[in-house]
């Protein structure tokens, strides 16, 4: 408003004028003023500035000087006082906090205040500069409850809002839940199904794993601490008790998030933790289902929360499992692939979200995992996360928010009021920061129910010195800006008065009177104390051992081979005298000398110490309970191998409707366990040469084949099968009565015909155990002699 008028309404104007907390709009005010004096030379032109650039590059004082009035003056505040408070990131164990000064020629050392969303002052800390250093980071140090509870970071006495930067529920770290369908390999960490997501969520959340394998146990655990997700790698199927708690949870807020594998491609497909129906199997590429080329990523929608995000062009998918079509399925497809198939999809479920990607966590289906853009999308989907934000409602859903209106507003004295004044809504942009402005002023867009924090100054920003070189700029001090803290001084008076009131008190009651019987009274209160310590006990130590503690040292000291105990007298007998004579095979022909075998009771025993359990499935037997089956599950999770004998000549996973009894048990027992995909024995898998050669695994029967995980991507050819088969499988399927053909009685005798009567093939059956106890015991250690050729070559012999 440059209209010329007398000193009288200037001076008007000026006590009526508020501060605006904005980045000056220099060059708009400069070429207001120039058009107001039409070419006419000011007398004296004063420029009232905080005596920092509005941007690079500020020409402003030089601007004025051309204006060529008689008298040019910057009317400036305190320089040394000039703080901005830029940044702050909640990291994993402190909030950072980046910090500006205008004036860096000497050191100084800045104190910094966080306050919850009261107002209330509930951690410190401090940011030394160095001299000649403009911009310092700094740490907050508080515990994760208390960081969350932040709502505000400022400069003490700083009284400005650049001084003060508003923190949203964006700056919340989450607390993430991490839960995987195999079990990880320290050694081999990259094919680890949680290895990729840890990596690129550890620098912006609280990782949290389960310290139980027993999924039964563990998840209810995890709900108590409170986590904004839950991410799940190829679980397929959950224990059953575990699903209630869970869709307790994310109706409540909380988001599960889930990634494809072969266990979820064999799961069933009802599962109601999953956002879209699936096709039984996979799609891969060359197989049924498939494309002849590898599968690029489309475009991401300009909704849900990857708008914004570049599509990668050298990212491929080779693999995934297929959601069935419905007519709601673009809707909830976040990313699809370039052929329109969904990539990622979700459901919402009352306040929280079920989210899948229909590709691993790991490199195996898709490079996705190995690129910037799976950052990029899990940092996306950690912001709409439970936190009671904007963010989650606007994000979140199907469609982004179209404007945030001003909830509360930040003055120029760095104070938050409900008084909006002309501020406009925001209007969110895709890909880009908001910036404050004149229609946009530095506060809080959003409701009550959630919000986004807008701040003074970008992260970027540095406070610069006005340049003035080249002009006759005459510098001056603003007056009665000053202010001084009267916090010293009230508190100083405060304890005085304390002080006095309590003499004032002692002195009414005789207290100084009485001050020698005073004196007797505090040494023999000195005398009893001194006896109570010396009547109390000496130090007791407890006994560091504990019942069970030998049995449990004698397992880790020797192999046993175990047997699931199924109350059944005749089988488990027939088990344990079994494996006994597995046990005396091995000791004479192998080096290995296990010791005697172990029936287990699953309800009770533990199970990480056997490398492998031999489990004689009996229709008669009692149906094991929910807690036993999610033991045995912990267990496969953890690296144990289950062998499941029918013990009936008939393959249990028969598809043509030939299942026996026993095989129908079977079924009920694996439809709640989360197993993944099998197939029969190849005729290179390391199983047949572990030790023997073996093309087949007989037992008492020879008919059934023996079961075991198949590997992903088919069979190829012999080197690289043997390259691909990683670990152990952890289950083991046969019909053919193992148990059976090693039985032995007490003097070594069989004590069961095999069938046919022949001895060769119980000399096989024997084999057949070896070669699996030596597979539990070393892996895919026998596969590498299959790249002794390459080796050799490679070393010129």
């Amino acid at each position: 408003d440059a209209v010329p008028g007398t000193a009288a309404s200037a001076r008007d104007k000026l006590r009526a004028a508020e501060p605006r907390p904005l980045v000056p709009d220099r060059e708009r005010a400069f070429q207001a003023l120039r058009a107001a004096l039409n070419g006419t030379k000011p007398g004296t032109l004063a420029f009232l500035t905080d005596g920092a650039a509005a941007k690079a590059g500020d020409a402003t004082v030089r601007q004025l000087a051309e204006l060529q009035p008689a008298d040019l003056r910057l009317i400036e505040g305190d320089a040394a006082k000039t703080v901005a408070v830029t940044a702050a990131n909640n990291a994993a164990d402190a909030m950072t906090v980046k910090v500006t000064r205008l004036n860096s020629s000497h050191a100084a050392t800045v104190a910094l205040n966080a306050a919850d969303a009261q107002g209330r002052s509930i951690a410190n800390g401090r940011v030394d500069f160095s001299p000649g250093q403009s911009v310092a980071t700094s740490s907050i140090t508080a515990p994760f409850e208390m960081r969350n509870d932040f709502a505000r970071i400022s400069v003490d006495n700083g009284a400005t809002a650049g001084a003060v930067h508003l923190l949203d529920d964006a700056f919340k770290r989450r607390r993430v839940v991490l839960l995987s369908g195999a079990s990880g390999d320290e050694f081999q960490p990259l094919l680890s199904p949680l290895y990729y997501i840890q990596r690129a969520l550890q620098p912006y959340a609280d990782l949290i794993q389960p310290g139980d394998s027993d999924l039964a146990v563990a998840i209810p655990k995890l709900l108590a601490s409170n986590p904004s997700i839950i991410i799940m790698a190829d679980i397929g199927r959950l224990p059953e008790e575990t699903y209630e708690p869970l869709t307790r949870w994310i109706s409540n807020g909380g988001m599960l998030l889930r990634f494809a594998g072969p266990r979820m491609a064999a799961a069933p497909a009802d599962d109601p933790l999953i956002p879209v129906i699936l096709r039984q199997g996979e799609r891969a590429l060359g197989g049924t289902l498939s494309w002849s080329e590898p599968q690029l990523l489309a475009e991401f929608p300009n909704f849900g929360p990857f708008a914004g995000i570049a599509r990668p062009a050298d990212v491929v998918v080779k693999r995934q499992v297929l959601a069935e079509p419905t007519p709601d399925l673009a809707e909830r497809t976040w990313a699809s692939l370039a052929d329109g198939t969904p990539l990622v999809t979700m459901k919402q479920l009352a306040s929280g979200q079920i989210v899948l990607f229909h590709v691993t966590a790991e490199a195996t289906w898709s490079d996705l995992p190995i690129s910037g853009t799976f950052v990029d999308m899990l940092r996306h989907l950690l912001q709409i996360s439970r936190s009671g934000g904007v963010t989650s409602e606007a994000r979140g859903n199907a469609r982004v928010a179209e404007t945030l209106p001003p909830f509360r507003m930040l003055t120029a004295k760095g104070l938050l009021v409900s008084e909006t004044g002309s501020a406009r809504p925001l209007i969110p942009q895709a890909g880009t920061e908001p910036t404050a402005s004149f229609d946009n002023p530095p506060g809080l867009y959003g409701s009550e129910d959630g919000f986004t924090s807008l701040n003074v100054l970008p992260e970027d920003a540095e406070l610069k010195p006005l340049d003035i070189s080249g002009t006759n700029a005459i510098r001056e001090g603003l007056i009665g800006g000053e202010s001084w803290s009267a916090k010293p001084a009230l508190f100083l008076a405060a304890f005085l008065l304390l002080l006095a009131d309590s003499l004032i008190v002692l002195f009414m009651n005789g207290a100084f009177s009485r001050l020698r019987p005073a004196v007797r009274t505090v040494g023999v209160i000195a005398v009893a104390v001194a006896a109570g310590f010396l009547l109390q006990p000496g130090t007791l130590h407890a006994n560091d051992t504990r019942p069970g503690d030998d049995l449990i040292l004698e397992r880790l000291d020797n192999t046993h081979l175990a047997y699931v105990v199924t109350g059944e007298q005749d089988v488990d007998n027939v088990s344990e005298r079994g494996l006994e004579g597995l046990t005396q095979f091995l000791t004479f022909r192998t080096t290995l000398e296990p010791a005697p075998p172990v029936g287990l009771d699953l309800t009770k025993d533990e199970l990480a110490f056997y490398p492998i359990i031999y489990w004689p499935v009996s229709a008669t037997a009692p149906m094991p309970s929910s807690a036993a089956i999610s033991r045995i599950d912990a267990y496969m999770r953890n690296g144990g191998t289950v062998l499941f004998d029918t013990r009936d000549q008939i393959s249990a996973l028969d598809n043509g409707g030939n299942v026996s009894a026993n095989g129908e048990r079977l079924q009920q027992i694996l439809a709640n366990l989360d197993i993944p995909p099998l197939e029969p024995v190849p005729s290179d898998h390391v199983l047949t040469k572990s030790f023997y050669l073996l093309s087949s695994f007989p037992g008492r029967y020879t008919g059934s084949p023996l079961w075991i995980e198949a590997r992903q991507g088919g069979r190829e050819a012999t080197e690289k099968s043997a390259a691909t088969a990683d670990g152990v499988s952890p289950i083991l399927i046969t019909g053919n009565d193992f148990a059976g053909a090693w039985a032995i009685d007490d003097n070594g005798i069989p004590m069961l015909p095999t069938v046919p009567s022949d001895e060769t093939q119980r000399e096989y059956a024997y084999r057949s155990g070896v070669n699996i106890m030596m597979y539990m015991l070393t892996g895919n250690y026998k596969t590498d002699q299959v790249h002794v050729p390459d080796l050799l070559e490679r070393l010129g012999q």
